[in-house]
């Protein structure tokens, strides 16, 4: 069996890499095959070259078989999908967040109402009255 080499490219600094036409996707008994034959002791180079699997990925699919079996390699990939409990819980948790955020905004706002009130009153009582009826309290005119 021969092995059908990918063309090589280049990336945005140089060095060169693998072009992918795009994710393969291999049936669960190929998966379970290669592992067992990991396992009994095969070099995983060697079965990497034979197979055209990266090695990497090879080491990937051991784990997940030492660990879970069969079953272990036959799992989707990507990122496991939360359950409506774990969506719920999380949904709570980002309320929970907003309204602490919001308790404190409304306290802070709390805070300088306060201040500018007192700093207000402070202003008016520092103020002269004035006791003429109706004029501004301003500087005698001139005399001109």
């Amino acid at each position: 069996m021969s092995i059908k080499r990918k063309p090589l490219g280049k990336t945005k600094y140089g060095k060169r890499r693998k072009l992918h036409e795009g994710n393969r996707v291999f049936r669960p008994e190929f998966k379970v095959k290669a592992c067992e034959r990991m396992l009994a002791g095969m070099s995983v180079r060697q079965l990497s070259q034979e197979l055209g699997v990266r090695r990497s990925v090879l080491y990937r699919w051991r784990e997940a078989y030492q660990q879970d079996g069969p079953v272990g390699v036959c799992r989707q990939a990507g990122r496991p999908r939360q359950t409506p409990a774990q969506r719920q819980a999380e949904i709570e948790a980002s309320k929970d967040r907003k309204i602490g955020e919001l308790e404190r905004t409304v306290g802070q706002q709390t805070l300088e109402i306060r201040f500018l009130r007192r700093a207000f009153k402070r202003l008016e009582e520092s103020r002269p009255r004035s006791t003429s009826g109706g004029g501004t309290a301003s500087t005698e005119p001139s005399g001109k």
